[in-house]
């Protein structure tokens, strides 16, 4: 997890916390003292108490979702928070509970207003300072603009002052004084990240040199989390369905209104484990013949094959909606690497090493690549995109599925990525 040792009061997260519990939790209490109502009545007492876990929780989301890279703060202050106190409130409706509604609602306002108002006048203009170890393979961070680099040329915790931790490669054959000012910052509780996660944390990609473990040291991402997914991918599709047939409806009526054609695209994919799955989606485009099997699968920049309401379609994502159906079997979830079409996933497997890991989770219909990348079709391309599942992969939680989650909606709202 990054942290920022540094910098001023209003970006320290104690203060931060501290400051949603007065404003979100205890101002609106206090101000029965002028409304109608009594401090010390249950429905008093008990909004205090839902407003502060309300703020607990968020508080607690917020942590978890920004600790991965590409994540600015301001965009994880109101689903939290939403979640939180949405959270409480649902609890007070099924106990029935008595609840102040107004320290509720007022609670919720104060709490996204305070954190805003930190996001604008402390954090949005914040860089991260690192002080690098000049040993190893720590070159390639000058590449990563996101953050400051300051490379040391002695081995002084004087020299890192201004730095909110310092990076070095543990690999490396550091020299004993070198070796011994690390473990002097350490004891001095200075932040020392290994290059190698930490380059991870900012890029959100992990290399290909060799597989790369998790963050439990085993190739297999958490089993527990692995099934408690696919069970709570099975009963979400479940429940929106009734929601998503009559927009299916609407779009096979479109796509047949246009021209002819089927309504829907079957294609066969690889999916869980390198299993072959029929995966389905709308049809976007014209049914032509081409006798290169690899350029048929492929969707290149203003493919003249997408009809008018394919590119609405692909637009806003909606040409993926059957894929409901594909979840259901429980071949797919929602989050996950994209399932690549067969003939893709051979020429793939036969250029780039370790291909093939990527099918140790199951595909999905949004996935950290895409929120990162988008659409991609040449093999440098497809480097880039795995470097991305394998980071998926490598940090397999529901906290990083929660945030490509959110990052979905934006991503279908901005039409990022779509082809």
């Amino acid at each position: 997890m990054l942290q920022d040792k540094g910098g001023s009061l209003l970006t320290r997260r104690r203060f931060q916390l501290a400051g949603s519990l007065v404003f979100g939790a205890l101002v609106p209490w206090v101000l029965r003292i002028i409304l109608p109502g009594d401090l010390l009545e249950d429905a008093s007492i008990n909004g205090l108490i839902g407003n502060s876990l309300a703020i607990a929780i968020a508080f607690w989301m917020r942590l978890s979702i920004e600790i991965y890279p590409g994540i600015r703060r301001s965009a994880v202050i109101l689903p939290s928070a939403l979640t939180g106190h949405g959270l409480i409130i649902l609890w007070f409706v099924l106990t029935r509970f008595p609840y102040d509604r107004l320290a509720l609602l007022s609670g919720f306002i104060l709490h996204i207003a305070w954190l805003y108002v930190l996001y604008v006048y402390a954090e949005r203009n914040v860089r991260r300072h690192f002080a690098v170890v000049p040993f190893g393979a720590v070159d390639h961070l000058r590449m990563i603009e996101s953050v400051d680099w300051a490379w040391m040329k002695r081995p002084a915790l004087a020299s890192t002052r201004r730095a909110s931790a310092i990076v070095a490669d543990f690999s490396a054959d550091l020299p004993d004084q070198w070796e011994a000012f690390l473990a002097d910052a350490a004891l001095a509780g200075r932040i020392v990240y290994q290059v190698k996660q930490l380059s991870e944390s900012l890029t959100g990609r992990v290399e290909l040199e060799h597989l790369s473990e998790n963050s439990f040291g085993s190739l297999l991402p958490a089993r527990g989390y692995f099934y408690l997914k696919a069970l709570l991918d099975f009963l979400f599709a479940l429940a929106i369905l009734p929601l998503a047939l009559p927009l299916m409806l609407v779009v096979a009526v479109a796509i047949r209104i246009e021209g002819k054609g089927g309504i829907l695209f079957r294609q066969k994919r690889v999916g869980h484990a390198g299993s072959n799955i029929v995966v389905y989606k709308f049809r976007t485009m014209d049914i032509a013949e081409l006798d290169d099997e690899r350029a048929a699968a492929i969707t290149s920049d203003g493919d003249e094959r997408i009809t008018r309401v394919g590119r609405v379609l692909r637009q806003l994502r909606l040409d993926e909606l059957p894929q409901i159906f594909n979840i259901l079997r429980w071949q797919m979830s929602w989050i996950g690497p994209r399932p690549e079409a067969e003939v893709l996933s051979r020429w793939y497997t036969s250029e780039i090493p370790f291909y093939r890991y990527r099918h140790v989770v199951k595909p999905g219909i949004s996935g950290w690549a895409q929120v990162n990348q988008g659409h991609v079709t040449g093999v440098d391309e497809v480097h880039r995109k795995l470097q991305y599942d394998f980071y998926y992969i490598k940090y397999f939680s529901p906290w990083l599925d929660i945030l490509i989650l959110f990052r979905t909606v934006k991503t279908v709202l901005s039409g990022f990525g779509a082809r």
